[in-house]
């Protein structure tokens, strides 16, 4: 049995929803995940709730996750262990293990919300903490360039590989169906990206029209993180060379566009030459 108690911090809002989940995991001494920001009032209480902080571990440097781990530190004299530590903090690779008190949570990589993004993950009850990766209400926000869509998408195939019995996310309730959950989450992206190509087979839209159509049933507060979404989405299906950016800057716009096969393997081809990447590469070798 694994004790895990969530403290909730005081920030609410439409990215953090109630507020940043902070897990105190283990008896004293706990590690604390995502001592959330730095606000004196929820840092005592997560150090009354933990008895003893042995270590501090972040998934990520995001200033609703991550600024209350130094005074936390400090008021506990517990080491802080990220992707992206603080000054004075230890920095994780992916599969390296924190450990306290016989309690282990094992950090994998999970980018995509941002570079440095990481899940913990305790193997003996197969509980997994998802920070931003997976949420308890909603979905995560992508947004580039920190963003990457391509990278998000391998970690949530990672986290289903993991076959996880409880996710314990960075906003929102806990989750107690992790399979359904993940395969809501890839779904979701899958959805969202045939939307768009529909919305693209008229020809050539903006990110603003885009959301003014694939959002039109949602509040106007949320078309700020819709149109960052959406550009995470065309990104993607740009380097895929499925769409095509027909103007820059302010004015871009973008149109879907057929692959082209590789005049070698037949695989899509990014870009404007006959080859794909990896054929590209084989053939300069075999000139060289």
């Amino acid at each position: 049995m694994l004790r895990v108690a969530r403290v909730l911090a005081p920030n609410p809002g439409v990215r953090e929803l109630e507020g940043t989940n902070t897990y105190v995991v283990g008896e004293a001494p706990a590690i604390v995940v995502d001592p959330g920001p730095d606000d004196e009032g929820h840092l005592e209480e997560v150090r009354g709730t933990a008895a003893r902080v042995g270590a501090i571990v972040l998934t990520h440097d995001h200033p609703d996750h991550a600024p209350g781990a130094v005074r936390l530190a400090a008021l506990t004299g517990a080491t802080i262990h990220a992707f992206r530590p603080p000054t004075g903090g230890s920095r994780l690779r992916d599969g390296d293990a924190v450990s306290c008190d016989g309690v282990s949570l094992t950090a994998i990589a999970t980018p995509g919300h941002t570079p440095d993004h990481v899940a913990f993950w305790n193997e003996t009850v197969r509980a997994l903490f998802t920070g931003d990766a997976v949420l308890g209400r909603g979905t995560s926000v992508i947004d580039p360039p920190e963003g990457d869509l391509v990278a998000y998408l391998r970690s949530l195939n990672r986290m289903k590989e993991l076959d996880p019995r409880t996710i314990y996310p960075g906003h929102g309730p806990i989750v107690f169906d992790p399979a359904r959950k993940l395969d809501e989450y890839i779904e979701h992206r899958a959805m969202r990206e045939r939307e768009i190509l529909a919305a693209l087979a008229d020809g050539a839209r903006s990110v603003e029209e885009l959301v003014q159509t694939i959002y039109s049933e949602y509040p106007a507060d949320v078309h700020e993180l819709a149109a960052r979404s959406v550009t995470a989405h065309l990104l993607k299906l740009h380097a895929e060379g499925r769409v095509e950016r027909t103007k820059r800057g302010d004015e871009a716009t973008y149109r879907s566009i057929q692959p082209r096969a590789c005049a070698r393997c037949g695989r899509p081809v990014r870009g404007k030459g006959p080859l794909c990447t990896k054929c590209s590469v084989e053939a300069l070798q075999e000139s060289g």
